[in-house]
C-alpha cells in the first residue's frame, strides 16, 4: 500500500510538471537584475567569483519566461543541457555582467547552467541557448540601471531613498513600470535587492508587464554600498 502511494505521488508530480511545460509559447520574459551590495549585506553570506570582486553595478540574475496568468514554466527539457562551448564569444561579458555571488566561489558555470536548465530551456521555442544568453547581455547594455538611478541622484551609498522615486526614475528612462524586490539585512533594513523588467518573448524589447508588478518593500529603502 505504501509503495502504491509513493507511485501515485510521483505520477502527480510528473503531471504537474507537464502542465507547467505545455507546448505553448510563453508570453513574456522577466529580465531580473540584482544589486550585489544587497545580496552580500543580507543575512546570507556571499563569495566573489574566482576572477575577483565584480564591478560596482547591477548584475544579471536571470531571463525568466512567464505566462500572463502569473504562472511560469521551468525545467522543461531535461535533455537540453548547458553547453559552455556554445558561449565562448560571450564568456568575457558573462563573467562581468552575469556573475555568481553564491558560496563557494566559482567560475559561474554552475549558476549559468542552473538558469538555462530551469528557465532557458522553455525559451527554445523562440531563441536557442546562445541567443538566450546574448539577449540577456544585450538587455543589460540597454537598461543601465545604475546610471538611471544616479541621474535621479539615487546612489549606492547606504542611504535610504523613496521607493516611489526609484520606480519613477526607472519609468522615466525605460517607459514602463518595473517590479522592485527588497530583502532585509541583519539589522532589519529594507534594501533594494532585485529589479524585474518585462521583455517581449524574443528577449529584445522592454514592454509593460502583463502581470501587475508586485514587491515587498518599505516606503523607503536602503541602497547599500558595494
Amino acid at each position: 500500500m505504501r509503495l502504491n502511494y509513493s507511485i501515485l505521488i510521483k505520477l502527480l508530480i510528473l503531471q504537474y510538471l507537464s502542465v507547467l511545460c505545455l507546448p505553448k509559447d510563453f508570453d513574456f520574459f522577466y529580465f531580473v537584475l540584482q544589486w550585489p551590495g544587497a545580496y552580500c549585506d543580507s543575512k546570507h553570506s556571499c563569495c566573489y567569483p574566482e576572477i575577483g570582486k565584480p564591478t560596482t553595478d547591477f548584475t544579471i540574475h536571470g531571463l525568466w519566461p512567464e505566462y500572463k496568468d502569473g504562472s511560469y514554466p521551468s525545467n522543461c527539457d531535461t535533455n537540453s543541457v548547458f553547453e559552455k562551448s556554445q558561449l565562448l564569444d560571450l564568456m568575457t561579458n558573462l563573467q562581468k555582467d552575469w556573475t555568481s555571488l553564491s558560496c563557494p566561489s566559482s567560475n559561474g558555470f554552475r549558476f549559468w547552467s542552473h538558469e538555462w536548465e530551469k528557465h532557458g530551456t522553455r525559451s527554445e521555442s523562440q531563441i536557442d541557448q546562445h541567443d538566450y544568453f546574448e539577449a540577456a547581455l544585450n538587455l543589460k547594455k540597454k537598461v543601465n540601471l545604475l546610471q538611471i538611478l544616479r541621474i535621479a541622484r539615487i546612489e549606492p551609498d547606504d542611504g535610504f531613498y523613496s521607493l516611489g522615486n526609484i520606480v519613477r526614475a526607472i519609468i522615466k528612462d525605460i517607459g514602463h513600470t518595473p517590479r522592485i524586490e527588497c530583502n532585509k539585512d541583519s539589522h532589519g533594513h529594507s534594501q533594494l535587492y532585485q529589479i524585474y523588467i518585462c521583455v517581449d518573448s524574443f528577449g529584445s524589447e522592454v514592454i509593460e508587464c502583463p502581470v501587475p508588478p508586485k514587491g515587498r518593500c518599505a516606503s523607503n529603502v536602503q541602497f547599500p554600498k558595494f
